[in-house]
């Protein structure tokens, strides 16, 4: 899955954090996922959860008219073939949006573009909600809920042009804001987002299958919650605005104030506002990582899961992450090397705006960082560092992030400068470092590989 692959294994080390990647890509692909997940026995759907909680959600087909599938996201193309392929011909009809396509039989794939809405994105969500309000009370709504669905599944609230989302939109991904902020003014602006899509549906039955991008997995966050409630407020988007200093047109502040005022109908904050919904998570960060520490295990490696919950800058995150795997290598602890440090969750970078638009992500950024605390150190050490989005695209670049170890900044000079100005990308792939993959079709946030040592052959102790 990556290009020019044979340039970024230049050491075991190198390979088995590619092969860490890969395999934790590949456990969150839909495909997979959904055919482990959701399953049709006789008449009976049953939707499990994901990452090995218990409980799974069972609906009598018999008893369904129509059985519909709508959403979007990154991995909404993957999903919507897969579902097609557990459900058959009791799939009725479908639409969803992506900016990953996938060849369907029963469902309209829209192409959208991402992480800004385009009038594309618009006239897809159009015929999103067309179809999830024609839904009646005996029929079946399949909602796919996926990373990257905050841009794809665009409809702007009356008085809000799709130039003004589109400024929005790039005003918070340059502030640094964190998703939950971010998410918080555009559910304001949106009649799909906190909740939208299911009230669509009413009085159908929602069943939401919910790829997971966000720390946490809150469920209101991931694509902006279009089948969850929303305990946001139109007060606190406006806080998000002031915080950041975020610059928007004056219709969306004025949308907003009222809002504020009262003079627009909130998002709703009980669920039982939504009507009938049942929400599985399906896969998520955790999904990943445990596949990628399994295959580290299969190499004669100790892996260690540190945490999904990553969050922050990118530049500071990154040195955190290698101070742990240095004490790793030097005193063997948290784990006795060699061993995989795993970590996900979600990073960001603040000031990367239009101006630096394809130079660079959260995930490259944290590659140049954590090569610049590397630099220099005692090639015994031998640690190798990687991080992707797992989506395939870091940020506005064409990488999915970057590898890379103690050489990478050998001048560290170039390397500070290349984070000043966020153009971490190009200065990657000028060093054999940037890790390119293409669209994935799936998206369950980042992921991040620290090789710490060497599993030789012969070594008894693992």
């Amino acid at each position: 899955m990556f290009e020019r692959r044979d340039r970024l294994a230049r050491s075991p080390r190198h390979d088995l954090a590619l092969q860490c990647i890969a395999s934790g890509v590949e456990a969150a692909h839909p495909e997979r996922v959904v055919r482990e997940r959701v399953a049709v026995d006789g008449d009976t759907l049953r939707v499990a959860r994901g990452t090995g909680a218990a409980g799974a959600h069972e609906v009598d087909l018999s008893a369904v008219d129509r059985l519909l599938v709508v959403g979007g996201g990154n991995a909404a193309g993957t999903a919507a073939r897969a579902l097609e392929g557990v459900l058959g011909e009791r799939l009725d009809d479908g639409v969803v949006v992506t900016d990953d396509p996938a060849p369907c039989d029963r469902v309209r794939v829209r192409a959208g573009d991402h992480p800004v809405p385009t009038a594309r994105n618009v006239e897809g969500t159009r015929e999103v909600l067309e179809l999830t309000r024609s839904a009646g009370p005996d029929d079946l709504v399949l909602a796919v809920v996926a990373g990257g669905g905050s841009a794809l599944l665009a409809a702007p609230v009356d008085g809000i042009s799709l130039a003004d989302l589109r400024a929005t939109t790039e005003g918070l991904l340059a502030s640094g804001a964190a998703i939950g902020e971010v998410n918080a003014v555009r559910k304001h602006l949106s009649a799909v987002k906190g909740g939208g899509l299911a009230r669509a549906a009413a009085p159908a039955p929602v069943v939401g299958l919910v790829f997971s991008d966000v720390v946490g997995n809150d469920l209101g966050t991931v694509a902006s919650g279009p089948t969850a409630p929303d305990p946001t407020t139109y007060a606190d988007a406006l806080g998000v605005l002031d915080r950041y200093d975020v610059a928007v047109t004056e219709a969306v502040r004025e949308h907003l104030d009222a809002g504020k005022r009262g003079e627009r109908p909130e998002t709703p904050a009980d669920p039982a506002a939504l009507g009938d919904v049942t929400n599985r998570v399906l896969a998520d960060n955790l999904t990943a990582l445990k596949a990628a520490a399994d295959v580290a295990a299969e190499r004669g490696y100790t892996p260690l899961v540190l945490s999904t919950q990553t969050r922050g800058e990118a530049r500071e995150a990154a040195k955190t992450h290698v101070a742990v795997a240095e004490e790793c290598a030097a005193s063997g602890n948290p784990v006795e090397p060699p061993a995989v440090l795993l970590a996900g969750g979600e990073v960001t970078v603040a000031g990367a705006g239009e101006g630096n638009s394809g130079r660079g992500g959260p995930n490259a950024e944290f590659g140049v960082s954590a090569a610049l605390e590397l630099a220099g150190r005692d090639p015994a050490t031998g640690i190798v560092a990687a991080s992707v989005d797992t989506d395939g695209v870091d940020g506005r670049s064409e990488a999915a992030g970057a590898l890379v170890d103690r050489d990478t900044a050998e001048n560290p000079t170039a390397a500070r400068e290349a984070l000043g100005t966020h153009a971490t990308a190009p200065y990657l792939a000028d060093r054999d470092a940037a890790v390119v993959t293409g669209p994935t079709g799936t998206n369950v946030n980042d992921l991040r590989v620290f090789v710490v040592g060497e599993h030789r052959p012969g070594d008894t102790n693992h």
